[in-house]
């Protein structure tokens, strides 16, 4: 396959194209209401890439997120960079590439091997890094954005940070911050340690729970062999245990509605015990994602209809 022909995910058609560029046109130009700079999340095209991306990341690093309309994970990923890059005050840019309407930035991606998207990379001082190929829960996000900035300060490509941020934010918890390098270490068992103590003192902590949450869930994931899951679940759509893990394998890849529904459905479909392990596993992936998330209000919803 060329790059000529390449498509990020199965074919795009005339109309997704059309209905792409006529999204670029009714999107404001980057630094139309002045200084573009002063944005956080910009949107890219061909013609801008060298000046709002290149040139840019030579003083401040850019983050690149390329999606298309058609792309539900990129729907997913997306609003937690936006999220991201707002809360970084400037550190840091995020620009958007809609491949659809950017097809020269689309055959780059072919030449970089790049298979599918949502795929994410940082450039900084002219050159391009890979950082994220998929879409994934924002604690996971954050935790490789964390380690992405790390490295690159350690490399001499960042400043170090001076403490001018930190003096207008509320002192960090240390066991916050324990439990957060335990995460970007892979050290499981000192941030379930350091999450179960923040719990002790704080029982209905939305930030612990949540951690601890997705401890468990990269500890069963863990031991898990892909394809012979993704094979089980579609061998066997009446067991729970099996669409279990396979929703395991959906949220951490970013597909988080796909692993609600797979697991809604599996509600639907049986009775009893296997019914019961099926809603029970649904309720603790919901307690991976923040209380408020829309997706889990929207899926306790399709719960309840299953269930009632």
């Amino acid at each position: 396959m060329t790059s000529s022909d390449f498509s990020l995910h199965g074919a795009i058609d005339l109309g997704a194209r059309r209905a792409a560029a006529q999204r670029q046109q009714q999107r404001p130009a980057s630094g139309a209401s002045g200084d573009s700079s002063s944005s956080s999340v910009i949107d890219v095209t061909d013609a801008t890439f060298n000046t709002e991306v290149v040139e840019r990341s030579r003083s401040v690093p850019v983050l690149v997120d390329f999606w298309a309309d058609w792309c539900q994970p990129c729907k997913q990923l997306g609003p937690i960079l936006e999220k991201l890059a707002n809360e970084a005050g400037g550190r840091w840019v995020l620009a958007k590439v809609d491949i659809d309407a950017n097809p020269a930035l689309g055959q780059q991606l072919a030449r970089m091997g790049v298979q599918g998207i949502p795929f994410v990379a940082a450039v900084v001082a002219g050159q391009m890094l890979p950082v994220l190929n998929g879409a994934a829960p924002e604690p996971q996000v954050r935790q490789v954005l964390d380690q992405l900035f790390d490295a690159l300060r350690q490399q001499g490509l960042l400043p170090e940070d001076d403490g001018a941020d930190a003096a207008q934010q509320p002192a960090a918890d240390p066991l916050e911050l324990e439990a957060e390098a335990a995460l970007q270490r892979g050290d499981l068992d000192g941030a379930a340690t350091a999450f179960g103590r923040i719990l002790e003192t704080r029982p209905n902590d939305p930030f612990a729970k949540s951690g601890l949450a997705l401890v468990d869930l990269q500890r069963r994931a863990g031991s898990y062999d892909p394809a012979a899951v993704r094979k089980d679940a579609a061998d066997r759509p009446d067991d729970a245990a099996a669409q279990a893990k396979a929703a395991d394998l959906e949220l951490l890849e970013g597909r988080v509605d796909e692993a609600f529904d797979r697991l809604i459905d599996a509600v639907r479909r049986t009775t009893g015990d296997e019914r019961d392990a099926a809603r029970k596993h649904l309720l603790s992936l919901f307690d991976v994602l923040p209380p408020d998330d829309p997706r889990v209000a929207r899926a306790r919803r399709r719960l309840a209809s299953a269930l009632f």
